[in-house]
């Protein structure tokens, strides 16, 4: 039986936030009762809309960000309690690689010094053999030596997103969590990151999580696959039976909208009507039914909970009355 790597029950993350000097705060739930495993060795892809809670989910898995509610275990060891200690030596299991690879990197500091930071911060290891380790870790993301002493300006984004790769992989972590990893560089690169980070899995036996809009990367690189709207997650189970058939309202909706390279192929598109709702007054029951053509009076009172249909879990009470096709 495969090893569960990161494991979460319920769990949410909110924020107070200020809207007027004399105006009640008002309380973002950005995540909220996320429940869902990472199995080792395995590909989780997490899709959704903007703001529907992917990179907070992402920084909750890190441990850059504590949860508000629930319960987070990683490798065994519950972290929502707190505990400074044992959260800061579980860092060094889950590392990230950020969507702006130049972002992610200090201008004024040389490639060999960011990569080898953080055995500097976590452990004792001699320079000479930090420096061995990043020099070898250089030459496995397709870089060559003297790129060890050049600053991140001199790197092209192709480059750049290598080099956080590169970083992120020197405290040796069991998972990494891919935050738009290709998003942000040209189409010609994608693929090339995209092998990069494959062999890279072999090699190690790395588990991904990869947060992601683009369903046509998804569908090439993940073994499983969860889909948010606002905060919460609306569908979960192997990639391939969900990309197969589609069940909740929204999941169909994006997929049909995902680009197919055969021009002679027809898929009917589902447009949604109207915006995301905000996060600070989400409508009640179900968030998804001011824009559902499926919702009745209970979708709009009553908040769905998860119904298994093979190896795939749904909140959506359309699909639990059976009122809905899985064709998208």
């Amino acid at each position: 039986m495969s090893q569960t790597l990161i494991e979460a029950d319920h769990l949410a993350r909110h924020y107070d936030i200020r809207r007027g000097l004399f105006a009640a705060k008002a309380t973002v739930k950005a995540v909220a009762e996320a429940s869902f495993a990472v199995t080792c060795g395995r590909t989780l892809a997490i899709v959704g809309e903007s703001g529907c809670g992917k990179s907070t989910l992402a920084r909750l898995l890190t441990m850059i960000e504590p949860p508000s509610a629930g319960r987070l275990v990683i490798t065994g060891s519950d972290v929502s309690d707190g505990d400074a200690i044992k959260v800061r030596a579980l860092r060094q299991s889950v590392q990230i690689v950020f969507q702006n690879p130049y972002g992610s990197l200090n201008p004024r500091q040389k490639i060999g010094a960011a990569l080898e930071e953080p055995l500097a911060i976590t452990t004792s290891m001699p320079a000479a053999e930090r420096r061995a380790r990043a020099s070898d870790m250089l030459a496995k993301v397709g870089l060559r030596p003297e790129h060890y002493h050049r600053y991140p300006h001199m790197f092209s984004g192709g480059q750049r997103q290598r080099i956080a790769i590169a970083r992120a992989l020197m405290p040796r972590p069991k998972v990494l969590v891919l935050d738009e990893p290709v998003s942000a560089l040209d189409i010609s690169i994608r693929a090339q990151v995209l092998n990069l980070l494959a062999d890279l899995k072999a090699e190690f036996g790395l588990t991904y999580v990869m947060i992601s809009h683009d369903l046509s990367v998804v569908r090439h690189v993940a073994d499983d696959l969860m889909i948010m709207y606002l905060g919460r997650i609306v569908e979960k189970g192997p990639s391939a039976e969900i990309f197969a058939r589609p069940r909740h309202p929204y999941t169909q909706a994006l997929l049909s909208a995902t680009p197919i390279a055969d021009p002679r192929a027809r898929r009917n598109r589902i447009r949604l009507e109207g915006e995301l709702p905000s996060p600070i007054s989400p409508p009640p029951g179900c968030a998804f039914h001011p824009r559902c053509r499926f919702a009745n009076e209970r979708c709009r009172m009553e908040q769905p909970t998860e119904t298994k249909i093979g190896g795939v879990a749904v909140a959506c009470h359309a699909v639990a009355e059976g009122r809905i096709g899985n064709e998208p």
